[in-house]
């Protein structure tokens, strides 16, 4: 019986379906059995269990996030992973992105809490463990999903998955910021194949019937992002996923009349905290510095 029950438990661990990071190519052909459906592999636990990063600098990272929540002065908070955080971070690689933000939202107290690498997991998993505790912004942007996506195709059911974290990440900033307006964006399009653009519109599909127009919006810029297959424009990206100042506008553009509906006009001070940077990011040249 012991030797009946080890050898089903080899069968079940060898029928799970195998999983590749967006980072990487694609895992090596397999004859028998045939290979699962690739997905993203941070959606292997279920795009709506929170789960924490593990290695130490995104650990030190949400530290100073949650030391950053806790500074308040906040209006408008922005969620989301890398295509969030490289619009609102002090990194000097990406300061040209930052006075596109700077340009656009001071004035409005806005708050960039994105982390690169993320998925709607990961997010659920900051949101939980202080991340928004006590802030009560008055309008939340979110954008995220895109790493769940990945780089394969793997059909309804990532999309399902993919939806069903996105609506847990909404309900917990419901609970724990309950007077905010939430904007939900559409997943930006990236190069890639059509079935993959197909399921990223599938999820925007999903998005925009969770809106209803009033303390939940949706927005979609990906027409002017990309032509009707989902190709990006020229000067839209730096690498086919993350936007240039060029792209960023484009989004700025379709936040700011909900910003001004709800808020009114920007002040002319601000009361943000600064801008936060990846701990471990390198500094700016010393000539730059100066």
């Amino acid at each position: 019986m012991k030797s009946l029950i080890r050898i089903l438990s080899l069968a079940a661990v060898a029928a799970l379906p195998q999983v590749s990071s967006a980072q990487t190519g694609p895992a090596g052909a397999a004859t028998n059995p045939p290979p699962a459906p690739r997905r993203f592999a941070n959606t292997a636990r279920g795009a709506d269990q929170p789960s924490p990063r593990t290695d130490k600098n995104s650990q030190l990272a949400h530290e100073e996030l949650v030391a950053k929540a806790k500074k308040g002065g906040i209006d408008i908070y922005f969620e989301g992973d890398s295509i969030t955080r490289r619009w609102g971070t002090s990194d000097y690689a990406w300061r040209a992105n930052l006075a596109n933000w700077n340009s656009n939202f001071f004035g409005w107290n806005a708050a960039d809490f994105g982390w690169g690498a993320d998925s709607t997991q990961h997010i659920l998993w900051r949101l939980e463990n202080g991340e928004l505790d006590g802030v009560n912004p008055k309008i939340i942007v979110l954008l995220a999903g895109i790493n769940n996506v990945g780089a394969f195709p793997g059909g309804d059911e990532k999309v399902a998955n993919i939806t069903r974290g996105l609506q847990a990440i909404v309900k917990v900033m419901q609970e724990k910021a309950p007077n905010a307006v939430i904007i939900l964006t559409g997943l930006f399009p990236r190069n890639g194949s059509a079935a993959l653009i197909a399921e990223i519109n599938k999820i925007n599909d999903n998005l925009a019937k969770m809106a209803d127009g009033k303390k939940i919006r949706y927005i979609n810029v990906n027409d002017k992002l990309a032509d009707e297959n989902g190709k990006l424009h020229p000067g839209m990206t730096v690498d086919g996923l993350h936007p240039t100042p060029k792209g960023y506008q484009i989004w700025a553009d379709a936040l700011k009349p909900i910003f001004t509906e709800i808020l009114g006009p920007p002040a002319k001070t601000d009361h943000a905290p600064a801008p936060s940077a990846d701990p471990s990011a390198k500094p700016a040249p010393a000539a730059a510095a100066q």
